[in-house]
């Protein structure tokens, strides 16, 4: 084997030795490729064929129009379901807030009837902050949920979660946007399981004392009622069923036209109630509402006791 400019090429083994007075190369054979060299190879070979890739046409492309909207469509699809879902998890979730405020409000009721001799407090409803007249959460004002509230601990106890008012209220109190807020409470008291007192140092309603013509003066205690789980003393303000699209022959007397205007929906399907024990539950069948009894004698709808009852 020739070595380098002519001069010969020797490749040693042990005990090899050399004639004095020559020049000889000597090369070490290696099997091992110098270090980095086969990373640089790999390295180069990738970035050719990623070169080769970039110019070769029709390998990577866009999406095309039918496979976007086949995307929106299922998009949508699933939009379409899952949507209703989360509003009637939300509106089950204001039912609970709902019907826990009313637990909170019948116990707070019970602990006022225990401390007072068994008596229930006095019956007062929809009285608004006007001149000479207080308004909610001021001193003075009249309302049930002023005389339990030391009990309850909470003014906020006394709003429902779907309370948005009513035209009427909206009106007759400009600047509120809720019941709780115009008058102080988004649940009706029933007058007839209340004590009513007549006179200006009695019973209030729509910021005049009780009309007696309307409501009979009663103290009311707990012996006064015959069926107390069966007897609601609150409920919420407004009922689905008091629309006129429902209550086609206005028997509930909320959805009249303005001036009379009470009804607005809050609640999809029903609203809570406190009874006479304290209990509370969400009721969402006009036929239960019907059938609930509304007097401490244990009188209902069914037998004509809504309006001087309520």
């Amino acid at each position: 084997m020739s070595g380098v400019g002519g001069l010969p090429f020797v490749a040693p083994t042990h005990g090899t030795t050399f004639p004095a007075g020559k020049v000889v190369f000597v090369m070490w054979l290696s099997t091992a490729a110098p270090a980095g060299t086969v990373a640089q190879q790999e390295e180069r070979s990738a970035r050719k064929s990623l070169r080769h890739r970039a110019s070769t046409p029709g390998k990577r492309r866009a999406f095309t129009l039918i496979e976007l909207l086949v995307v929106i469509a299922i998009i949508a699809v699933l939009a379409a379901i899952l949507f209703p879902v989360f509003a009637n998890a939300r509106a089950k979730a204001r039912e609970t807030v709902c019907v826990s405020n009313l637990r909170q409000i019948g116990m707070a009721v019970r602990m006022y009837v225990q401390d007072f001799d068994e008596t229930f407090p006095i019956f007062h409803a929809y009285n608004y902050k006007a001149p000479g007249m207080p308004g909610p959460g001021e001193p003075g004002h009249k309302g049930v949920e002023d005389q339990v509230l030391p009990y309850a601990k909470s003014q906020g106890i006394f709003r429902c979660p779907d309370d948005t008012g009513s035209p009427v209220q909206e009106r007759e109190v400009p600047g509120t946007e809720s019941y709780a807020e115009a008058y102080g409470s988004s649940y009706r008291f029933m007058a007839a399981c209340f004590t009513r007192v007549h006179g200006p140092d009695g019973s209030y309603q729509n910021n005049a004392p009780l009309n007696p013509a309307s409501y009979t003066a009663g103290v009311v205690t707990d012996a006064s009622f015959e069926y107390p789980a069966e007897t609601r003393i609150m409920r919420d303000e407004e009922f689905p069923w008091f629309s006129k699209t429902r209550d086609t022959s206005l028997q509930y007397g909320y959805d009249y036209d303005a001036p009379y205007d009470y009804y607005r929906q809050w609640h999809g399907n029903g609203g809570g109630m406190v009874f006479a024990d304290g209990h509370a539950k969400f009721i969402a069948s006009e036929g239960a509402f019907q059938r609930t009894r509304a007097t401490p004698d244990g009188r209902s709808f069914l037998d004509g006791c809504w309006f001087g009852c309520e």
